[in-house]
């Protein structure tokens, strides 16, 4: 099986292989080395090139791309023509890049194209007139992928689901018939049983997408999708199989029991958010999603088996499609379901020919025909992954283990040491720059894992198959198959509270292209012995030297610092501290794996006192985050229970962590340590407001260190001039303000006079759609002299009491100083 199947599809990171490809034949030690022969870079010229011009094409728009794609076209063909007129040359190189200048050509020519065809499509103008009105219409879709549920702010519960447009009735009774992409966001319970395939009529209104892929429109809509028939046989035996392996898993501990079914198929529904951030952190993220990986292991254990009963090729090649068909239908046949399985069918295809060499012209090819049916693949980080760890399997892999195996490493060793350091330095930039960060225990941590990996999707799959037939041997063979998921659980963890592990480094595309440029410089520069000396020991030089500056002086938190807002996105978590190791935290924001990781930043491994202004799920949703691994003592909440479902969320989080439950009301002080709180308001209930949970959230004036600080939580206009009313004179007087609800316009001028800040802290999410924080609101406080910091500019973010005054800080780079 070894050739295929890692050509099969090897993972993002770290997902074991049967073996690499062989690397080129080793002579005789006295024959001298033989030059492997280059690889054959045509069909790779085609791909690389169809996919940057979809990639282009997805943001500029169908006519800027044709124009792009007929000038880069016409100057490759002008360059290819040159090269290809110097055929008589005794130099192979012209002619070689000769034919790759054509195949570049081509690509452009072809994926602008069909780039521009779809672009085309999307942007039908009936369909964004009605977009950009926000047009309420009647839809009939075709579901295209499992209902996803997404965090939000404003509407807990809200799910995300893929579809086809097939027609639309417009307010006005006109029917538009098209084939374009939609995406719906429903908050109905009706939306999580739907199966890929259903047909679906649904009332809603629509709304403009972001950009950046072929979606035409956004529909939103709060009540329950009409079904017309049922899906394909296929998705429907998809569909008992994936129940099964969830029921099959539900009596398993929460942590290898969530991870189970997202290691197999792909669902992450029970996955607990503590665990998901932790393999985020430790680059194991890759293992929550079908990807060929998943696809290489199961055909594996096919092969494996046909290769024991001694079948030919073409057999085992024939058995392990079928496999190949059964896990997509396990999986159900959604885009990247595809995009997966295509990866899987070139290990197949280099089976059945004999020629596992064949196999890196069958990924360029395979690209080139996934991005000219899909073009919005090309903008797809997964798929970027996948392919680019492939590639990096077929290219470095094979030299690294043998060049290991002539310095005299066990060949087990060396292929185990190959795999996960080429897929990680292949796949680095991608994940540079969707993170920001570049990790340290990657690498090992993906080595730890491998031995677990193909026992617990093996088993993962067996249980889910038995689960109709037999549930009781499904749960059987579910507990055996939790016992190496639970291994990974400890290795992300472990991993993820490493101090150092992960190193800052620029996002977005100027983050990717840098470190692609020093990873391209560096294989290049390596090919040298001496730079290759040079650089390990440089590089050796340069861990040592700063991981203990690193660990020791990290800067974060800054001394002597009184409060942290945390940057949680659209959401509210403030840090007070109360000694070495202990803090009072007010609120959690949306979700738990942002604020656990800011607690862990500070070394807060106990919480004395959790207290949450009001309900809202950007308030709470994180509640899960603040118990992870601490003892939380009690958690402080208003006599408000404004919405009911935060409280309900709060409560079960309390009663899980045995956390006392406490509510307060104005007036009331609570002493934890050094720190002291005042509760400022509600000074009464108030009803009938703009938004009641917001005028009824708690308010704090807490003093640490001689600091004041008002936490002014989501308060808005009403509630802020009611404390104003009822405040005794001074007694709303900061240092520091918490802007309440994230900067929003809804402030009283009378109240931010009374509390007259130095400092002003805004919690608030990059990119929402909100409007936070309010323009003239901050250029009122500029106008006072007030120092501003937002958490969507500045990470998180520290008021530092000094010897002669305040000084805030961003996450360990120093922003100013106050008087």
């Amino acid at each position: 099986m070894s050739d295929s199947a890692v050509a099969a599809d090897p993972p993002p990171v770290g997902r074991p292989q049967p073996r690499l490809p062989a690397g080129p034949a080793q002579p005789a030690p006295s024959a001298g080395r033989a030059r492997p022969e280059p690889p054959d870079l045509r069909l790779a010229g085609l791909a690389v090139a169809a996919w940057l011009t979809a990639l282009a094409g997805l943001h500029l728009g169908s006519r800027t791309t044709l124009l792009v794609a007929g000038t880069v076209a016409g100057l490759t063909a002008i360059g290819a023509a040159h090269l290809l007129g110097r055929l008589g040359s005794p130099r192979a190189v012209v002619r070689r890049y000769g034919w790759v200048a054509v195949a570049v050509g081509l690509g452009v020519v072809c994926a602008g194209a069909a780039t521009a065809a779809r672009l085309a499509v999307r942007d039908a103008p009936a369909i964004r007139a009605l977009a950009e009105q926000r047009a309420p219409i009647t839809a009939d879709l075709v579901v295209r992928d499992d209902p996803r549920p997404i965090r939000s702010a404003g509407r807990p519960g809200m799910l995300l689901v893929s579809s086809e447009l097939v027609r639309l009735t417009g307010p006005d009774g006109r029917r538009i018939h098209a084939s374009v992409r939609l995406l719906v966001l429903a908050t109905d319970p009706a939306w999580r049983g739907l199966l890929p395939g259903q047909r679906l009529t649904v009332d809603g209104r629509l709304g403009v997408p972001r950009g950046g892929d072929l979606t035409s429109a956004v529909l939103s809509t709060n009540g329950p999708p009409e079904r017309h028939g049922a899906p394909s046989w296929a998705q429907r035996a998809a569909g008992t199989l994936r129940t099964g392996l969830q029921r099959a898993c539900a009596p398993l501990p929460d942590d290898p029991g969530g991870l189970l079914p997202g290691l197999v198929v792909g669902d992450t529904s029970r996955l607990p958010p503590a665990v998901e951030a932790d393999f985020q952190a430790t680059g194991m993220t890759h293992l929550n999603a079908v990807s060929g990986s998943n696809v290489a292991i199961v055909v594996g254990a096919v092969l494996l088996l046909a290769r024991w009963s001694r079948a030919g090729p073409w057999l085992a090649a024939a058995l392990c499609g079928v496999a190949l068909v059964g896990f997509v239908i396990l999986v159900r046949p959604s885009p990247s379901v595809v995009r997966a399985a295509t990866m899987g069918a070139i290990g197949l295809a280099a089976l059945a020919a004999g020629r596992p060499r064949a196999a890196l012209p069958a990924l360029a090819a395979a690209v080139t025909v996934l991005v000219l049916v899909d073009p919005e693949l090309a903008g797809d980080p997964g798929f970027a992954l996948s392919v680019l760890a492939t590639g990096g399997l077929l290219l470095l892999a094979p030299r690294w283990r043998d060049g290991l195996r002539r310095r005299g490493v066990p060949p087990g060793l060396a292929e185990a040491l190959a795999v996960p350091a080429a897929a990680q330095l292949a796949c680095g930039p991608v994940v540079a720059g969707i993170s920001g960060t570049v990790s340290l225990v990657a690498v090992p941590a993906n080595l730890l894992a491998v031995p677990a990996i193909a026992p617990a999707t093996v088993l993962g799959v067996l249980a889910a198959m038995v689960s109709p037939i037999w549930p009781a041997g499904a749960e059987f063979v579910a507990w055996l198959a939790s016992w190496p998921a639970w291994w990974l659980v400890v290795i992300a963890r472990q991993g993820a509270r490493l101090p150092g592990g992960t190193l800052p480094w620029p996002g977005g595309v100027p983050g990717a292209l840098l470190l692609t440029g020093l990873t391209v410089a560096l294989l290049i520069a390596a090919r040298r012995p001496l730079v290759r000396r040079l650089v390990a020991v440089v590089g050796v030089a340069a861990v040592l030297g700063a991981l203990p500056v690193r660990l020791l002086a990290a800067g974060w938190p800054p001394a002597g610092w009184v409060v942290v807002a945390c940057a949680v996105g659209q959401g509210d978590a403030l840090v007070l501290p109360v000694d070495p190791g202990r803090a009072v935290v007010v609120d959690a924001g949306p979700e738990p794996g942002a604020v656990d990781g800011c607690l862990r930043r500070l070394g807060v491994r106990e919480v004395p006192l959790l207290v949450i202004s009001h309900f809202h799920a950007d308030h709470v949703g994180g509640v899960a985050g603040v118990f992870r691994g601490r003892r939380v003592g009690a958690v402080l909440t208003p006599s408000s229970t404004d919405p009911e479902s935060g409280r309900d969320l709060v409560r079960a989080a309390a009663n899980g962590g045995r956390a006392a439950l406490l509510t307060t009301v104005a007036g009331a002080r609570h002493p934890v340590g050094g720190v002291d709180l005042l509760v400022l308001g509600p000074p009464y209930p108030l009803a009938g407001t703009r938004s009641d949970p917001n005028n009824n959230s708690l308010v704090l004036r807490a003093t640490v260190a001689g600091v004041r600080i008002v936490l002014a939580g989501d308060a808005e206009t009403e509630e802020q001039h009611a404390m104003l009313a009822r405040a005794a004179p001074g007694q709303l007087r900061a240092d520091v303000l918490k802007v309440a609800h994230h900067g929003s316009a809804y402030q009283d001028q009378g109240f931010l006079d009374a509390v007259r800040p130095t400092v002003a802290l805004v919690p608030v999410g990059t990119g929402n759609t909100y409007g936070h924080p309010s323009p003239g609101l901050l250029a009122q406080l500029g106008r006072g002299g007030v120092r501003v910091l937002r958490t969507d500019t500045d990470g998180d973010v520290a008021v530092v009491r000094t010897g002669d005054g305040l000084a805030v800080a961003r996450r360990g780079v120093p922003a100013g100083r106050q008087p």
